[in-house]
């Protein structure tokens, strides 16, 4: 049942339908069930109940109604349920792969995508890459780079392009993700001349987990253009503390952001040159000589910078908790859109 989830999700939004199911012969809990014996469409003067075949597997559907109108359409949804397995199998093999990023297709339809393309219980892991020019050169570029004979190269849009890599025996203990991304970069940077970013994904064990595997790694491309992150190599593990704060509600984060906030902080998170201080700050460790050798500015400069910082938000970004704590306004006042 889990497998026919999507295209149930589907029928509901385009035919704006309240549409259940379950297995034949099946006693399913919290949804309308048919206690008859029946042959094509009938109904219990709520719902109307049809049986309809999807993979060679018996169903019965039940869509909320009983009038004509749903009799109409419990005749025809066989039919049209039919049309997506056959739909399924006139894909290419990158749209296959796509969907299955997205999360778009059944565990079925992932098993016989697997068995097709000889894909058996391989670990992956997914790389979002981004460019803004060059992108069909791009992808050729990582094919010719990507080594297994199972690695896949997906065109998501016309910015973006993903490589699901597979991993033997050997590379599930040798190979760096990180690393692999960095080499990755430096080829498509050296073949072509561009700068690409590229958003890392966690290791996944099987393909049919690899939806989490690409949102890790789509997410952490989307963090670090909201974030203006530095580099061009981005981990979802980076951004751990956004995703964490971005699930609480935006009420709540207006909350802490006001208990938060001294009334003179909006000017520096409003101000680029202080926020972009601040940012190579607390990526130099808190080192003031380090932020001054990158930022190229006086070791003086720098330091009125930070007690500007401390009297506007009464945090003192040179210990610790107090720039664990200005960290997490940065990231309110951007997920708010301050």
């Amino acid at each position: 049942m889990v497998e026919f989830a999507q295209i149930a999700k589907e029928i509901q939004e385009k035919l704006q339908l309240t549409f259940s199911f379950y297995i034949e012969n099946s006693l399913p809990i919290d949804q309308p069930v048919c206690d008859k014996q029946f042959e094509g469409v009938t109904d219990d003067g709520t719902y109307t109940f049809f049986r309809f075949l999807y993979n060679n597997v018996g169903y019965v559907g039940a869509i909320k109604g009983a009038t004509q109108t749903e009799k109409n359409y419990a005749t025809i949804l066989p039919a049209y349920i039919e049309s997506f397995a056959e739909k399924e199998s006139d894909l290419s093999k990158s749209e296959q792969l796509k969907r299955i990023l997205l999360g778009e297709s059944s565990s079925a339809s992932i098993h016989r995508y697997c068995t097709k393309y000889s894909v058996k219980s391989a670990a992956c892991f997914v790389l979002a890459i981004s460019t803004e020019k060059l992108l069909q050169e791009t992808l050729s570029v990582i094919e010719q780079y990507s080594g297994n004979s199972l690695d896949a190269v997906v065109k998501m849009d016309e910015k973006n392009c993903v490589l699901v890599k597979f991993l033997s025996e050997e590379e599930r203990e040798s190979v760096s993700v990180i690393d692999y991304a960095e080499f990755l970069s430096q080829s498509i940077q050296e073949e072509l001349g561009i700068l690409v970013k590229i958003g890392v994904g966690g290791r996944v064990k099987e393909l049919k987990d690899v939806a989490h595997s690409y949102a890790q790694a789509a997410s952490a491309l989307r963090y670090a253009d909201v974030f203006e992150s530095k580099g061009n190599i981005h981990s979802y593990r980076e951004f751990m503390l956004v995703k964490m704060i971005e699930e609480v509600p935006e009420s709540r984060l207006a909350e802490f952001l006001y208990q938060l906030c001294d009334e003179n902080a909006s000017e520096i998170f409003e101000d680029e040159d202080m926020l972009g201080t601040a940012e190579e700050f607390l990526q130099s460790s808190l080192n003031i000589s380090e932020t001054s050798r990158n930022l190229y500015m006086h070791r003086n400069t720098l330091l009125y910078r930070l007690d500007k910082i401390e009297k506007a938000t009464g945090l003192n970004i040179r210990q610790f908790s107090d720039a664990v704590s200005f960290r997490v306004l940065t990231i309110l006042y951007k997920l708010l859109g301050k």
